[in-house]
């Protein structure tokens, strides 16, 4: 039974790993005080047909009190649960829910599952850490936390005993801190107690948007702290909307004060050192980098919203192709395509209506997005292995070839999109556009 007193704004912190993880994951533990304001959900891929002993190994290193998750469970503070074997655990109103996994999936990706289910219910109160694994099982996930305001830390790979799941995470751009084990509770400060902030990452550590060692983050600058206010707020925006390559003009206010307080943590700045952070924007092009892309929000996967494509290929695509002469292309423009997941999800399936209906008309599709960098991984077409969860076996054999661990889109898909950097909010749109996504 769930509790009618837990609280719907407690912090969760989901922590993944595979092989080495248990080791990796009693360090971690063995620094948590028992009284910590936030909970803790441990996902370690587990063999389904054995018993989880986990709660055993893990409650010696730990103040948390540890508990394997159960159904209706609701979260508490100073806690850890541990997923059972062979389920799928998901949040919902800080309470958890167990599944079994779809028997139909080619690979099992918990943590992804997890993530994206926090991403949804906790937002901003959600961190990610991805320990040792073999695998990439957490790098879309992080991909949703992210975009929610959370915060991502990974293991730093030279640490784990194996780096899969770190590497995979790292090069998704979208980790806040590459750290090793020891350092990464203190790097949850400010999520866990709003007045003080996020230790600043050491040296070696990955900011967001990089997959490699930074510098040491730039010292604060000695300003005397003022308070959080709407001016101190304004001034800083205004700031940003002259330097960044986005119009931010019209983005909601909360998300701009989100990302913003995340950055500053991020750095070692507290929520009341906006001049501070200010003078560093002023002083730093690279944090005026970090922060514009952390201002870009990429989040997207193979057919990412089941019911919408199948309503495409039974009725929407279907009725464009009956009122089109034949001898013309159908257009389809997708507009804030980031990585080309979307784009080359809907080349799939017009292909497939098409074929079906012996409809012989070409198919162009255009794809826009404001992020060059998203755009050139979208041109590249190669995405990991985990695709393979939302992308059928018959359609990988089709239009994938197997590359380098993971998958490439076929030349003869890709040479159907053309990917173009174009802002919504200043550029014309395109014309003669049947379907636009």
């Amino acid at each position: 039974m769930s509790d009618p007193h837990a609280s719907t704004s407690l912090p969760v912190i989901a922590i993944g790993a595979s092989a080495g993880g248990l080791e990796a994951s009693r360090a971690l533990l063995r620094d948590i005080p028992g009284d910590v304001q936030a909970a803790f959900i441990l996902i370690l891929h587990l063999d389904p047909t054995h018993d989880s002993m986990m709660v055993d190994l893990l409650g010696r290193h730990t103040a948390l009190k540890v508990l394997q998750a159960t159904e209706g469970a609701a979260l508490l503070a100073g806690h850890l649960y541990v997923i059972p074997p062979g389920a799928f655990l998901t949040v919902a109103k800080r309470v958890i829910h167990l599944a079994e996994p779809d028997s139909g999936r080619a690979v099992r990706l918990p943590f992804d599952v997890l993530l994206r289910s926090l991403a949804e219910d906790v937002g901003a109160q959600a961190a990610a850490i991805v320990l040792t694994g073999t695998g990439t099982d957490g790098s879309v996930g992080v991909a949703d936390i992210h975009a929610a305001g959370g915060t991502v830390l990974a293991q730093d790979p030279e640490e784990a005993v194996y780096s899969g799941m770190p590497d995979s995470a790292i090069a998704t751009g979208l980790v806040d801190q590459t750290l090793p084990i020891a350092r990464m509770f203190a790097a949850l400060g400010r999520l866990i107690d709003p007045a003080r902030p996020v230790a600043a990452a050491p040296t070696g550590a990955a900011p967001a948007g990089a997959g490699k060692p930074s510098k040491t983050p730039p010292a604060p600058v000695e300003v005397s702290p003022d308070t959080p206010s709407r001016a101190a707020f304004d001034e800083l925006i205004a700031y940003i909307g002259e330097t960044t390559v986005q119009d931010i003009s019209l983005y909601k206010r909360g998300t701009l004060e989100r990302r913003v307080i995340r950055r500053m943590g991020l750095v070692g700045l507290g929520n009341d050192q906006l001049t501070q952070y200010l003078a560093l924007l002023r002083a730093d092009p690279d944090e005026r980098a970090l922060l514009s892309a952390d201002l870009l929000i990429h989040v997207t996967s193979f057919f990412r919203d089941p019911a919408v494509f199948d309503h495409l290929a039974k009725t929407a695509i279907p009725a464009l192709m009956g009122a089109m002469a034949a001898d013309k292309p159908l257009r389809i423009w997708v507009a804030g395509c980031s990585t080309g997941e979307e784009a080359y999800s809907l080349a799939i399936l017009c292909h497939e209506v098409m074929e079906a209906a012996g409809f012989g008309a070409r198919l162009q599709i255009l794809a826009s997005d404001l992020d060059p960098e998203a755009l050139a991984t979208a041109r590249a077409g190669f995405y990991a292995k985990e695709i393979e969860s939302n992308v059928s076996p018959e359609r990988l054999a089709r239009f994938f070839v197997a590359d380098n661990g993971g998958w490439r889109v076929t030349s003869a898909l890709r040479d159907v999109i053309v990917f173009t950097v174009a802002d919504l909010l200043s550029d014309p749109p395109f014309s003669r556009i049947d379907l636009v996504s």
